[in-house]
């Protein structure tokens, strides 16, 4: 299996330095700065390209969690929202809720909701980031 890399650049001190943040595929390079990780400023942040990670994941791993049951999905919409905290011991990443929405036929909910748990514990991000409270909500679309 490949390995799969990307690198950050950091000038200057945290709160008015800068930084840029590339995958090595060269598919995204985006500035980020202490505005854009801890407030509202315009940039990317590691938190973002975390969620996009995961919602990225869960949506692939859905479809194929789905497909291998027999119900081939014309569509899976997530998103993850990954909530940055400040605690006692810093800041820390305390929650991700993944929000999916998933076009299929012919599935009940309740197979529905089992497979997209399993997923949400089985794909390979989620994994990754276990030690976080990891929620979902998955909906059938029609």
């Amino acid at each position: 299996m490949p390995t799969r890399k990307a690198d950050a650049q950091w000038e200057g001190s945290l709160t008015d330095g800068k930084g840029t943040m590339r995958f090595g595929s060269g598919a995204f390079e985006g500035a980020y700065s202490f505005s854009s990780r801890f407030e509202e400023g315009t940039g990317t942040n590691p938190e973002e390209l975390i969620a996009a990670a995961h919602a990225g994941c869960f949506s692939m791993a859905f479809a194929s969690s789905l497909t291998k049951a027999g119900h081939v999905p014309d569509s899976v919409q997530t998103t993850a929202n990954v909530h940055l905290d400040k605690g006692d011991a810093g800041f820390s990443i305390t929650r991700i809720d993944l929000i999916s929405e998933v076009k299929v036929s012919g599935i009940d909910d309740a197979k529905f909701q089992e497979l997209a748990e399993a997923t949400k514990s089985g794909c390979p991000v989620s994994r990754a980031l276990a030690s976080v409270d990891i929620t979902l909500k998955a909906t059938l679309s029609s």
